[in-house]
C-alpha cells in the first residue's frame, strides 16, 4: 500500500513548526524551533516502543544516518512517540541489537501527548491499553526556516519508505535552490523541468540545454534540463 499524504488540521505546508518544548531519549531538553534551526530536518513519529515495524524503521534511520546520507543533505533528525525516557533507551538497545547499527538520533519522549496533539499525529482507532491514542507514522521534511515542506502519513500497519523519502528530500532541496521542479518517478542525476513560473526567455538563459517539448496546444510550458548534472 502506497503512502498517503494530508494536510495535518492546523498544520499545512510552508507553516512554520510549532516552538514546542520537549525532551529527548539521549538528554537532549530543546524546543523543536532551536533544535531544527538553520538545518534541514525529517520529524517523524511511531506508534510505539518495543513493536516491530517501529523497530525496523528506527534501525534504517539509524543505517542511514551512521552512513552519512542525512548529514551530506545537512538534515537533522528527531523521532517522536509517547513513551517515557526510560522507555526509549531500553528499546534503542533492542533497534541496535537488530540492526547493528548504533542510534545517534533523540527520540522525543511526548508522554502527555502535546507535541503529537498539535501537529496532528494522534490515531483514533490505535490506542494503548490505557486507552489512549497512539501516534500515527507522521513524518514532516522541514527546511531550514523550520517551515513544513513535506507531510507524509503511514498507516500503523505499513513501515515507511526511506529510499522515497530521500527521493522527495533530495527533490525538494533541489528546487529549493534553482528554478526547477522534478517530474515523476525522478532521480537524482536525471533530467528535470524548468519551473513553470519562468519565461521561455528565462529559461533558455538560465539552461542553454533547456529541451521544450512541442506539444498540442502550442504552450511552451513542458521543459526539461540536464543543465544540473
Amino acid at each position: 500500500m502506497a503512502a498517503a499524504t494530508r494536510n495535518v488540521k492546523g498544520i499545512t505546508l510552508l507553516d512554520q513548526l510549532p516552538d514546542l518544548p520537549f525532551s529527548a531519549s539521549d538528554g537532549t531538553n530543546s524546543t523543536l524551533l532551536s533544535y531544527f534551526k538553520g538545518s534541514w530536518g525529517l520529524l517523524f513519529s511511531h506508534p510505539d516502543d518495543f513493536t516491530p515495524i517501529c523497530t525496523t524503521e528506527l534501525g534504517e534511520v539509524a543505517r542511514l544516518d551512521n552512513a552519512g546520507v542525512f548529514k551530506e543533505r545537512n538534515v537533522k533528525l528527531l523521532g517522536l512517540s509517547c513513551n517515557n525516557v526510560e522507555s526509549h533507551k531500553q528499546w534503542i538497545a533492542d533497534i541496535e541489537a537488530y540492526s547493528k547499527e548504533t542510534v545517534n538520533y533523540p527520540i522525543i519522549a511526548d508522554e502527555k501527548r502535546t507535541i503529537a496533539a498539535e501537529l496532528g499525529m494522534l490515531s483514533q482507532d490505535d490506542l494503548d491499553a490505557t486507552g489512549l491514542p497512539l501516534t500515527v507514522r507522521t513524518l514532516f521534511v522541514l527546511d531550514p526556516e523550520v517551515k513544513i515542506r513535506l507531510t507524509i502519513t503511514y498507516p500503523a500497519s505499513t513501515g515507511r519508505n526511506f529510499v522515497e523519502i530521500l527521493r522527495v528530500l533530495d527533490s525538494i532541496q533541489l528546487s529549493a535552490k534553482h528554478k526547477v521542479a522534478t517530474p515523476a518517478n525522478w532521480k537524482q542525476g536525471e533530467p528535470v523541468c524548468v519551473a513553470a513560473n519562468i519565461s521561455v526567455g528565462e529559461a533558455t538563459t538560465l539552461f542553454p540545454d533547456v529541451d521544450i517539448k512541442a506539444l498540442p496546444s502550442g504552450k511552451e510550458y513542458l521543459r526539461f534540463t540536464n543543465g544540473l548534472n
